[in-house]
């Protein structure tokens, strides 16, 4: 079959979780499928990402999107009842791209990622598959508890139109799926149970086990642009490290991950080091003792949940993290709600090297049984072919 893939951002590098997703589904269905893929770009692309990407596809059309475009097409859309999200990536120059594009190449089947771009597709009549990916509505939501007092007021216009927007999108699409069940089970949709599970992989002939001197006792690692991680960062620099620097004052934390935001950057201190973008991840894992994700906002699987516990670091992370995971609580994974669970955790793993090392095996040995790229990919075949 000829697949048009349709997306937000180009898919490489995999420095977000949503390109991340993308690639490999599309590494994975291009051994079975014609891959056309149409990507939008607000940004600067990487020199090797035409390069990378030529492996899987037939044909890679990447449609720029400028700031000015942007800033109008926002200004727009909030006079609308459409999402801000919809509108940054939409506008009608880019959909007459789209539409041609579908026009030449005639593909069986349109698999649009995010409902970032739904509405380029959503009343194109080829059948078509939706990845929600994660529920926005519900993120939007989680962040107006933390939100300043000037943001809460949009945040919450953006939360009422992003659940009537994905409750619009799921009668658009053929096929609709999610990336966990707890993700599943809120969208605001009837029909919900409808929707298939595609859950994330990890690519464990990259991400296994490697001896290295541990140079940090706890690491984090994402996107440190993005909310939820900053989040975090401050969560686990302002409430969770004063409850352990008192037991462990030589402890230090690496925060690592591309896109550090000045509330991030701000958070450097003799035991804790910001590291920015960073090549390779694996190190970060690697040199660190722990991997904690102490997430209290968004949605989603955590992709460095699954990296870290298949190069066998012992992980924390919150019951929010936890709930996609369904991993073994305890043995798998340690999970924490409080500040002060956390130091719990975070002390006994480091005062107690053989109980860090078994959470670490059961991880690794949890993630190599239950989350595997071509598996989870094999999903959205059988669904765009009908089976």
């Amino acid at each position: 079959m000829r697949l048009f893939f349709l997306l937000p951002r180009v898919p490489y590098p995999t420095e977000k979780g949503d390109k991340l997703r993308a690639f490999h589904q599309i590494k994975h269905l291009s051994k079975h499928h014609e891959i056309i893929l149409c990507a939008l770009n607000d940004g600067v692309l990487h020199e090797d990402a035409i390069q990378v990407l030529k492996k899987y596809v037939k044909a890679i059309h990447i449609i720029p999107i400028s700031k000015a475009t942007i800033f109008f097409n926002l200004i727009q859309i909030f006079f609308s009842w459409k999402p801000l999200q919809v509108g940054y990536f939409y506008n009608a120059s880019s959909s007459r791209k789209v539409r041609k594009l579908i026009d030449h190449y005639q593909p069986d089947h349109i698999f649009c990622q995010l409902i970032r771009v739904a509405e380029y597709v959503k009343d194109v009549p080829i059948p078509k598959t939706i990845d929600y990916q994660d529920v926005f509505s519900k993120g939007v939501e989680r962040r107006l508890a933390t939100a300043p007092f000037y943001l809460k007021p949009f945040l919450k216009i953006e939360y009422k139109r992003l659940l009537r927007y994905e409750h619009l999108v799921f009668e658009a699409f053929d096929n609709k799926i999610i990336i966990s069940e707890p993700d599943r089970d809120l969208i605001p949709h009837p029909d919900r149970k409808k929707i298939v599970v595609v859950a994330n992989g990890v690519d464990t002939d990259f991400f296994k086990p490697e001896e290295k001197e541990k140079k940090f006792d706890l690491v984090f690692t994402g996107n440190m642009g993005y909310p939820p991680n900053i989040n975090s960062a401050e969560f686990l620099v302002h409430e969770i490290l004063p409850r352990v620097l008192p037991h462990k004052p030589d402890l230090r934390l690496m925060i690592a991950g591309a896109n550090p935001h000045l509330r991030v950057m701000v958070l450097k201190s003799p035991q804790v080091e910001v590291s920015g973008w960073v090549p390779d991840m694996r190190e970060c894992y690697a040199e660190a003792r722990i991997f904690i994700a102490p997430m209290q906002i968004g949605t989603g699987l955590q992709n460095k949940l699954l990296e870290a516990m298949a190069m066998q670091i012992p992980c924390i992370t919150s019951p929010l993290a936890f709930q996609a995971l369904k991993a073994r609580e305890g043995e798998d994974i340690l999970v924490a709600q409080t500040p002060d669970e956390y130091a719990h955790h975070i002390l006994n793993l480091l005062n107690d090297p053989e109980k860090a090392r078994q959470i670490a095996k059961n991880g690794y040995d949890f993630v190599h049984k239950n989350f595997n790229w071509e598996t989870e990919t094999a999903k959205i075949d059988k669904l765009i072919q009908g089976k």
